[in-house]
């Protein structure tokens, strides 16, 4: 029997209807695996060995009743195991740093750990993006506080938001006679000290932002339409927005060709693109969702799809 081990934040604390992890574990059950489950906070190193603190679990799809312990927490060897789902949360912080260090130390002894966990430090959220300066739209990255008030000068509206959060927190649209401008950008970069992201207002974020599933580098063609709530600017389930499945236009297409190659090459095999208009806001490799939803609103498996995709099975 394979072993399967996932590294998320609380189990208990997730929300089982719309939760992309429980889709995942759930598929993997159904074929077979046995789920070893740990949070950030159970792995550690000893004697050269990247250990962990597991539970042997079984999970159900039930919205009251979503998982079960099938034995105590032990003590493993995480080279006992065959894949590793790395699915904890931002921020990417040095706790965060110090999960994917021990799932590296996995990875050289032969488990398959996905995203790479190396890659995945790398790979700022916000930041790698970069990489593909024709994808995305008029960008700064800054803790100077007069270069980013050129910056609003310049593009009338701008979208600012910190590099390491998640969920839409802390995300400000700002103008230039914006009465609250300065203070804001004091309090989102710790008074210059911190850098943030400053992005050109996309006119069709008004509409809805897409989120973009990409399997090795390869695109769902189903994608979510997340669309804010009327007065907000934010998207973001987390912030209240509602969703409807969309499928993906040539632009969206095009996109996905710019950046599924690296993707690929990196061993970000499961990643999470944000799409604006014609544009990509944010690349998601940490813990990407919205699968359940799509699931749901099209009648497909994504975790099935997740699955079918990995070589080593």
């Amino acid at each position: 029997m394979n072993k399967l081990g996932v590294v998320m934040d609380p189990i208990e604390s997730i929300s089982p209807e719309k939760d992309t992890t429980l889709a995942l574990m759930l598929e993997a059950q159904k074929r077979g695996f046995e789920i070893e489950y740990f949070t950030p906070q159970d792995l550690f190193i000893k004697q050269h060995n990247p250990m962990a603190l597991s539970t042997n679990i079984k999970v159900m799809d039930d919205n009251n009743y979503w998982f079960k312990a099938q034995r105590s927490k032990r003590e493993i060897n995480l080279a006992e195991l065959d894949l590793i789902l790395m699915r904890q949360d931002p921020p990417m912080n040095n706790d965060y740093l110090y999960v994917t260090y021990v799932l590296e130390l996995a990875q050289i002894l032969g488990v398959k750990v996905l995203n790479d966990p190396t890659e995945v430090r790398s790979a700022n959220e916000k930041l790698f993006a970069l990489h593909f300066p024709q994808c995305m739209p008029e960008t700064l990255i800054s803790a100077n506080i007069e270069e980013l008030n050129n910056f609003i000068t310049e593009q009338k509206k701008v979208i600012i938001k910190p590099l390491w959060a998640m969920g839409g927190s802390d995300i400000f649209m700002l103008t230039p006679n914006d009465p609250n401008l300065n203070i804001i950008l004091e309090n989102s970069t710790q008074k210059g000290m911190t850098p943030i992201m400053a992005q050109e207002y996309i006119p069709e974020a008004q509409n809805g932002d897409k989120r973009i599933i990409l399997f090795d580098g390869k695109p769902v063609p189903q994608a979510l339409l997340r669309v804010p709530k009327k007065g907000e600017t934010r998207a973001n389930i987390a912030a209240g927005g509602t969703t409807q499945g969309a499928q993906l236009n040539d632009r969206d297409l095009w996109l996905c060709d710019q950046v599924g190659s690296e993707l690929s090459k990196r061993g970000l095999y499961f990643v999470g693109l944000d799409v604006i208009g014609d544009y990509i806001t944010e690349i998601n490799v940490t813990s990407p969702t919205c699968i359940r939803q799509i699931d749901r609103e099209f009648g497909v498996n994504l975790a099935a799809q997740f699955f079918d995709g990995i070589s080593i099975f």
